[in-house]
């Protein structure tokens, strides 16, 4: 996400406890949340398909084989 919405998120947080949202405001906050939520699983999710776990005898397992067995 750009660094320009991001900023955005935060001046509208902002405004919104000091003196409260317009309509249009907060239609806007809440699409650029959703906007931040979804890139955010996207990039989580890609982590967690390179995470590896390694056992105490020093097997390792990727996650996404781990999803595969269960």
């Amino acid at each position: 996400m750009e660094k320009e919405k991001i900023a955005r998120i935060n001046a509208l947080a902002k405004k919104k406890k000091e003196s409260g949202l317009t309509a249009e405001e907060l239609a806007e906050q809440a699409a650029l949340r959703e906007e931040y939520i979804k890139e955010f699983r996207a990039q989580f999710g890609s982590v967690l398909d390179n995470t590896v776990i390694q056992y105490p005898d020093g097997s390792r397992t990727a996650l996404p084989d781990m999803k595969k067995k269960n």
